[in-house]
């Protein structure tokens, strides 16, 4: 007995084929072949016209005369049909007919962005429908009707909801981290979710990517400023109105509510009735798991069998189970589009889980837990009293400084460690606190609370950012699981009003001594807060209700001690956005494996021990190879070498970013590994700053500091302003900065609690020359305290100035190290002043001489570098050679060292 859905008989739907046709030909086709698969794909290019845009597609089938059942992938918002090819060609080798294709506004299509307009988007997929009943090689339920399932990601998700909303043909889908109602995922409870709306409109006006967990590079510091107004050439203009006027308005309207709601699978909730397997991440700020959950209900209300997997991962952190979820998609579409009976779909109800660390890769293990029901965000709740009192805290002026949850790419990857990067200011929130939890706890959906309100605004609401954190024995350190947070907007609280604050949906372990603390924030980096000044004063009428889930079981242990020894690690992955560069913080435990320190090195800021680092998958070229030198107390150290020398690589391997494949280095007698505690005693200004363009350059600095987690006292803030030299530009925001200013501002960062060892890649890059020389001036007296600094820089001239020691490098490995004045000034080079030009043979007869290294022309003559020769032996061949010597002499310009140290011209 099959266990499908009952297929009512379909018409032919082809109101809107007579428009379908091929633009040119039949298209491209070509055949692909996996390694070790024995069928080849054959891939049919083609662009299909349909109403108001031509439309690129792809089909992906293998040979065989058997009819098929046919699959349908949408793609990501800001992609293309090429992001899912391959999935189809796997999806094809497994015996289905595949149909991809870009989108409006998107890849090679015409038209313009829609976002999923049903009279746009939703009917093109239903007249891809139609071309597929016309293929020999599809299996047909009925004339004009496919047995077909749809499935995609993100915007591509969406529209596999939509088609089966709106298409009767559509047998099953599989939605990924996508949205049920795009309004309530950009305007979640009336507050405006500026940052995300605001990388939609600009990634699609600007025709760019954003693929889950690519969104962080177009969201941290020194990306366009998400709210400047999109280009009309890509989206609707209905839509770039709605954006623009939600934007300066800094929330919603009901207009722009009812747009977004009428393009989105909600809106024909009630006519999907199709198997769907709903896939959401937990890592995702964007489309956050309550999403999933309405579309979860509704569906399952029509009586469509629904599975409900809440995947590692999401649009803050990239899908870290692609192929899990994609042998998942396959089976779903075996049972229900195959009639595979034998197939096993996978549990009602699934969540990942974090278990431990790989000891191979230090990679986070990844396990499932399952139910055999889906239990929603409620199940079983259980209560916890809050102790403190009422809070009065205030909105500032411009919703600035804002709190910091989490930024689109990022959050994800923070909250994969179990320590996170989040701020609350002072003075702009409430917080209330559970007893130490007796017994370990695994909070599986949404935490609730009642909260009473009262704001001095002049509309009478308030805007409120609420969030849980699971807070250590000692009080101070602390985790947002997935650095979520749940906005609401509270009307009518000029007089006490009472609100329920619905949490961010969440599966997490609170381990036993541990304490939950619910924020009522203020402002939030992510969302919109009112312009006006405010006073909110809230105070928790109950207790904190948090869903258990028991009937959601896993084989292994819970969330292990070790999340708790990780700040550091997260702070690290924070560095990408705040422009951090340094490690701080507590202190974190030794792996085993992990070289122990040597004593003998404790005072010694760095020794570097056959360095290697290959390129990516190459055996033989390498970035970095067998490099070793050593720095002491005190010193200036220049690195030095041409473009491609391997300098900057060697500087990220030395913090920590990146892992070497061979050799050693350590900082004050320690192993440098990625969060490694020793790294909280180096500062680091590494290939440019990065900062929150709206906030001024001191609170750029204060939230960095802050970010450490270290004292305020320690972060001797006085000397690091007076250094960066800004004046009254520390008051203004980072945005109207020059490149001169931030570039400054970066080298403060750097210098925050005057770290004994200080890395700076070409920091006078932006510089003018009075500016140049301040920082000269600033690394000669950092190091004349005893620290250390290691300085890279094209400036030779400067280095000459101000380092006391060099490295010079070329094509990865070390060709000079010791004293400026050694190298400079070194006996075996020579500087040949001439009385006339000499042409390029007589050079190449001078480099040939023996005892000869290398020959450069120089301005004032040749350059010569002696390998056994002496001054005498090779004035003596010149003369032979009949060159127009004037003078032999040692060089003493570090230019002219560089030049003959790397053979020739940088």
């Amino acid at each position: 007995m099959k266990l499908r859905l009952p297929r009512r008989r379909r018409s032919r739907l082809l109101a809107g084929a007579a428009a379908l046709a091929v633009v040119a030909g039949a298209g491209t086709l070509t055949a692909t072949a996996a390694a070790g698969d024995s069928a080849s794909v054959h891939r049919q290019d083609q662009v299909l016209d349909m109403p108001g845009a031509a439309i690129d597609t792809s089909y992906f089938t293998t040979g065989g005369g058997e009819r098929r059942p046919a699959v349908l992938i949408g793609h990501g918002f800001g992609g293309s049909k090429d992001d899912v090819r391959a999935q189809a060609e796997r999806l094809a080798r497994d015996g289905y007919a595949v149909l991809t294709w870009s989108a409006r506004g998107f890849g090679r299509s015409g038209g313009r962005i829609g976002l999923n307009d049903p009279d746009h988007e939703v009917k093109d997929v239903s007249r891809l429908i139609d071309w597929l009943a016309t293929r020999p090689e599809v299996r047909l339920d009925a004339n004009g009707d496919p047995r077909v399932g749809v499935t995609g990601g993100s915007y591509g998700g969406a529209i596999s909801l939509l088609a089966a909303g709106h298409d009767p043909r559509v047998d099953a889908i599989a939605p990924q981290i996508t949205y049920w109602n795009l309004a309530d995922s950009l305007f979640p409870n009336d507050v405006f979710k500026k940052l995300w709306a605001g990388l939609f409109f600009t990634t699609g006006s600007a025709g760019g990517m954003m693929q889950p967990g690519q969104a962080g590079a177009q969201a941290g510091p020194g990306a366009a400023d998400p709210l400047a107004p999109p280009g009309r050439g890509r989206f609707q203009p209905e839509l770039c109105a709605m954006y623009e006027r939600v934007a300066v308005a800094g929330k919603p309207d009901a207009e722009a509510r009812a747009l977004l709601e009428k393009r989105s699978p909600s809106a024909v909730g009630d006519k999907i009735k199709v198997p769907t397997l709903i896939v959401q991440g937990q890592d995702d700020s964007l489309f956050p798991l309550d999403q999933a959950d309405a579309m979860a209900k509704a569906i399952a209300a029509n009586g469509a069998p629904v599975s409900v997997d809440w995947a590692a991962g999401g649009h803050d952190g990239g899908m870290r189970e692609a192929d899990r979820v994609g042998n998942r998609v396959k089976a779903w579409f075996d049972r229900h589009l195959k009639d595979d009976e034998g197939v096993a779909t996978g549990p009602a109800f699934r969540v990942t889980r974090s278990g431990g660390i790989d000891s191979t890769d230090g990679e986070v293990k990844l396990r499932g837990a399952s139910g055999d029901s889906y239990p929603g965000l409620r199940s079983d709740p259980r209560e916890f009293a809050l102790a403190g009192r009422e809070q009065s805290f205030g909105n500032p002026a411009g919703g600035a400084p804002p709190a910091l949850s989490s930024l689109p790419g990022i959050g994800g990857q923070l909250a994969a460690f179990g320590a996170g990067l989040s701020m609350d200011f002072p003075g702009q929130n409430a917080r209330f606190e559970t007893e130490p939890l007796d017994a370990g706890l695994r909070i599986t959906g949404t935490p609730t609370v009642t909260l009473k309100v009262r704001s001095t605004a002049a509309d009478g609401s308030a805007v409120l950012f609420g969030k849980v954190y699971d807070v250590g024995p000692d009080g101070r350190r602390q985790v947002l699981p997935n650095q979520l947070v749940a906005p609401v907007r509270v009307q009518n609280a000029g007089q006490d009003t009472t609100v329920e604050l619905r949490l961010p949906a969440i599966d997490h372990a609170v381990e036993a001594g541990h304490r939950l603390r619910l924020v009522v924030a203020a402002t939030d980096l992510g969302y919109a807060s009112p312009a006006a000044p405010a006073t909110y004063t809230v105070s928790a009428q109950g207790p904190l209700a948090v869903p258990v889930a028991d009937g959601v079981r896993a084989a292994s242990a819970g969330l292990p001690a070790w999340t708790w020894g990780l700040p550091l690690a997260a702070l690290a992955l924070a560095a990408g956005l705040l422009g951090v560069r340094r490690t701080g913080g507590g202190r974190g435990r030794v792996r085993a494996g992990e070289p122990q320190p040597e004593p003998a090195l404790a005072d010694v800021p760095l020794e570097i021990t056959g360095l290697t680092k290959r390129y990516a998958k190459a055996q033989d070229r390498y970035a970095v190879r067998d490099l070793s030198f050593r720095v002491e107390k005190g010193q200036v150290l220049g690195l030095l070498g041409p473009n491609g020398a391997g300098k900057t690589t060697t500087l990220r391997m030395l913090m920590g970013l990146i892992s070497p494949d061979a050799g050693e280095i350590r900082v004050f007698g320690h192993a440098v590994r990625a969060g490694a505690p020793v790294l909280s005693r180096v500062g680091a200004f590494v290939e440019g700053a990065g900062f929150l363009p709206h906030l001024t350059g001191r609170a750029n600095l204060e939230l960095y500091w802050q970010a450490t987690g270290r004292p305020a006292e320690d972060s001797h803030m006085a000397e690091a302003l007076e250094i960066a030299g800004l004046g009254d530009a520390l008051e203004r925001a980072v945005r109207t900065y020059s490149q001169g200013m931030r570039q400054r501002l970066a080298i403060a960062q750097a210098m925050l609690g005057m770290p004994d060892l200080l890395i700076l890649d070409e920091p006078t890059n932006g510089l003018d020359p009075p500016q140049i020389r301040e920082m000269r001036d600033v690394m000669i007296r950092y190091a004349a305290g005893g620290r250390t600094v290691i300085v890279s820089s094209h400036l030779l001239s400067e280095v000459e100035q101000s380092c006391t020691h060099l490295v010079v490098m070329d094509r990865g490995q070390r060709v000079a190290a010791g004293e400026v004045a050694e190298i400079t000034g070194g006996g075996d080079t020579l500087l040949v002043t001439l009385a006339g030009p000499v042409d390029e043979g007589v050079v190449e007869k001078v480099a040939a001489l023996e005892g000869v290294g290398s020959v450069v022309c120089a301005e004032d003559g040749l350059l010569v570098r002696l390998e056994g020769a002496t001054a005498a032996g090779l004035i003596a061949e010149l003369v032979r050679l009949e060159v127009p010597v004037s003078g032999v002499g040692p060089h003493r310009r570090l230019e002219d060292a560089f030049l003959t140290l790397i053979g020739g011209p940088a």
